[in-house]
């Protein structure tokens, strides 16, 4: 269908649109027209991916003399897919009715990892693996010396894509990563380094969040982004843990061990470079008195990651002398290292500022803050001079150094924060320090900056007036949309009590008391009897899935039982035993883990389960794979059970120092962020059970405090509206006879057409017909 917008024909592949769809896309139009940013609340299922898409693509194909190019952010590479795959039909049609005008070049860009079509490479185990094996063929020494050497291995793919040079073009279309692999394969061109060519010329680049907000591979990937772009970050209600996470390093005994490793390594190869090619030494440090780029015009095959800090906080000046030579540099780094191993060497937590840790480092090791600042720039001019290509063998070295560039840039929004052992196992030794940085705000700015347009956008941003002051910015619009419906699909409830009216909760004083974990375990037995299909359930954490799962299951705490003698406790153990048997005889029991591997594979028995009719229950834990990025949608979830609210450990020094900077900064009370960051858990973990309207299912919060106002409030807008009052205060049994109702219900045929009266699905003519007032009132 093809409507009109203001001044802009929105192509959109379909022919209905729901009436959030069209307010998003409206409210989209005007902050695009502001030049500004924004943020969008979009109820899950609705089609947040195609409005975004079909808005933009219009936009720029009605204002040609202003071409917009399009940067889409997703966390993972299935939810690249999945949005390119949507391109790719929302392309098709936009040609078919426009013609070759709307053609366009769209491309989604990832690691090597998941682009090479080189076999050799591709036997490496992990990313960094992968990496290094390919520059152990591309980069420009290892080629130039097998023109000499006919035994030297490069990679045929990269060669062919060389000599092509710009000849080396993507044809207009839709590629996936699976596309441009083909293609790749097809021409003899290297897929990776042809996607890294095409980013500026392409209209949409569809890539990971770290190729925007990590200064260490934006400053390679999209420093030549053009202004006008618009940048979406898509699934975006945990971006400020992302931008903090880029910007924080861990430097454990290890690390320095490893670190010591490469420096021996690294002094071997300069006394190689020594007694054969002394001069090309002798010309790095020449370029570096001369303050030279390190890294300005490098081939692609040679760069590989950029400087860690922000672009705009790198000095533009020479290299300090005192690490030019690169003896004098390996001879800083000895005494940086020999610095962090005795402050590893403690027994207590400690905490310190930026300048405060700096100033230490200068008077007890004699690298002043400078000399720290360029040590990521010097290390990396330095394994490009000493063509060092296995790169995966030098990283706790680029952790060392990557640690002295932020400690050296940075005085503000940062903790050093170090621990001699997790507070959870005190008893074993594992001392850590910490560069922690507590501003989110440090890594998003460049993008908000440099950019017109920033969409931040998810299902979960509720409350939505937190984000402007965690991240630092002044949005044009922000606006939360709530979901239409044709019948009433979501059923949410607050399950305050057991059937024998104990209350349930997580809280730390009660998740160990025998009557929560027995009434949790009956609430589950209760409703694997009743619900069909697949039941997900989410705990606070690892450790309490364990536990809980364990207390359920555990045959072997009957011997101790009896010797103790309580009668009360025999009869919950044994009680939890015959819990978890008859859980397993309604449905199969599937359990996350902290390995990916076992939770793919967990993850794909426990839909063969569903698909054969048998059902299943998916053990998983807020924070986890499978709540942030794993869709449950059909009878892949008829219910989720959120066995209590996800606060983060609030005995973690980092969260402690985070809040603090927080309240004194940004005046965001603990408590209000402690809630909002467990409360948008909750709802992304529930959000997983309702895919589309066409779906249904249940949400139960299972605990006592999510009926208390000041929690609840925090959920999204499209769960509080279908949350009734009679559903707030709920006992196992009246939980119970609720869920029965609803799936009794949500048996019977339904109208999806809303002819009966709530009208979801608008025709091109009811856009036309209809003006925006009267577009409000049906969706509201």
């Amino acid at each position: 269908m093809k409507f009109q917008i203001e001044d802009v024909t929105v192509c959109f592949p379909y022919d209905h649109i729901y009436p959030e769809q069209y307010s998003y896309m409206v409210e989209l139009k005007r902050a695009l027209d502001a030049k500004g940013h924004c943020l969008l609340e979009m109820p899950t299922g609705t089609g947040k991916t195609i409005a975004l898409l079909s808005l933009i693509t219009s936009y720029t194909l009605s204002k040609p003399q202003g071409a917009i190019k399009l940067i889409y952010c997703t966390r993972t590479v299935h939810e690249m897919e999945k949005t390119l795959a949507e391109l790719k039909l929302l392309h098709n049609y936009q040609v078919k009715h426009l013609g070759p005008a709307a053609k366009i070049l769209a491309i989604g860009l990832s690691s090597r990892k998941n682009l090479c079509v080189n076999p050799n490479v591709l036997e490496a185990n992990n990313r960094d693996s992968v990496d290094a094996a390919c520059r152990k063929r591309t980069a420009s020494w290892v080629r130039a010396l097998s023109a000499e050497n006919p035994n030297v291995e490069t990679c045929e793919f990269f060669e062919n894509y060389e000599r092509t040079a710009s000849g080396a073009v993507l044809p207009p279309g839709v590629y996936t990563l699976q596309d441009l692999r083909a293609f790749g394969k097809e021409k003899g061109w290297c897929p990776y380094f042809l996607a890294r060519h095409m980013v500026q010329l392409a209209n949409v680049v569809v890539y990971s969040y770290q190729y925007l907000l990590d200064p260490k591979v934006a400053g390679i990937i999209s420093k030549e982004m053009q202004k006008e772009s618009v940048v979406v970050f898509d699934e975006a209600h945990n971006i400020d843990n992302v931008c903090i996470e880029a910007l924080s390093v861990s430097v454990r005994r290890q690390t320095l061990d490893g670190a010591s490793r490469n420096i021996s390594r690294i002094e071997q190869e300069i006394n190689r470079f020594k007694a054969t090619d002394v001069n090309r030494l002798r010309d790095e440090y020449k370029r570096l008195v001369n303050g030279l780029a390190l890294s300005g015009n490098l081939p692609g095959s040679d760069s590989w990651l950029s400087n860690p800090a922000l672009p705009d906080d790198i000095l533009r000046e020479a290299v300090p002398g005192n690490i030019r030579r690169a003896e004098h540099f390996l001879h800083v780094l000895r005494r940086l290292l020999q610095y962090l191993t005795v402050r590893l060497d403690t027994e207590d937590v400690e905490k310190e500022s930026p300048i405060s840790f700096v100033a230490s480092i200068n008077n007890q090791a004699g690298i002043d803050q400078k000399t720290l600042k360029f040590c990521y720039d010097r290390l990396h001019s330095l394994m490009l001079t000493l063509e060092i290509t296995d790169t995966d063998d030098f990283l706790h070295v680029q952790t060392i150094c990557d640690f002295a560039t932020l400690v050296g840039t940075y005085s503000r929004g940062f903790s050093i924060i170090i621990e001699p052992f997790d507070e959870r196992m005190p008893h074993i030794p594992d001392p850590v320090l910490q560069l922690s940085c507590h501003d989110a705000s440090l890594a998003i700015k460049p993008v908000f900056d440099r950019f017109q347009s920033v969409v931040i956008t998810s299902g979960t941003l509720s409350p939505i007036d937190l984000y402007p002051r965690l991240l630092n910015f002044h949005p044009v619009v922000s606006r939360s949309f709530k979901m239409s419906l044709t019948r009433d699909c979501i059923c949410p409830m607050v399950l305050t009590r057991g059937s024998d009216q104990l209350p349930v909760s997580t809280k730390f004083d009660m998740r160990s008391d025998p009557g929560v974990v027995r009434n949790y375990g009956k609430l589950l037995v209760e409703m694997v009897s009743i619900v069909p299909d697949g039941i997900v359930c989410f705990f606070v954490s690892y450790s309490y899935m364990d536990g809980i799962i364990n207390t359920w299951n555990e045959s072997g705490l009957l011997k101790d039982v009896l010797v103790v003698g309580y009668v009360s406790s025999f009869h919950l153990v044994f009680l939890m035993i015959l819990l978890f048997q008859e859980i397993m005889q309604h449905k199969l029991v599937f359990i996350e883990t902290q390995d990916v591997v076992e939770t793919t594979l967990a993850l794909d028995n426990y839909r063969r389960a569903c698909d054969c009719g048998r059902g299943a229950v998916f053990f998983s834990v807020a924070r986890g794979k499978v709540a942030e990025g794993i869709d449950f949608d059909r009878h892949y979830g008829r219910l989720v059970i959120m066995f209590g609210i996800p606060f983060q450990y609030t005995l973690s020094k980092i969260l402690l120092a985070r809040l603090e900077y927080l309240r004194d900064t940004f005046q965001i009370k603990e408590g209000d962020f402690l809630t909002f960051d467990a409360l948008r858990q909750a709802a992304q973990c529930v959000g997983r059970v309702i895919r589309s309207k066409a779906d249904y299912g249940m949400m139960i919060f299972a605990d006592k405090r999510y009926s208390r106002h000041d929690k609840r409030s925090k959920l999204p807008g499209w769960i509080l509206s279908h949350l009734r009052d009679a559903h707030l205060n709920l006992s196992t049994d009246m939980a119970l006879h609720i869920a029965r109702e609803f799936l009794r219900k949500m048996a019977q045929p339904y109208d999806k057409t809303g002819s009966s009266g709530k009208k979801t699905l608008l025709s091109q003519e009811d856009l036309e017909k209809m003006d925006g007032s009267g577009l409000q009132e049906r969706l509201y």
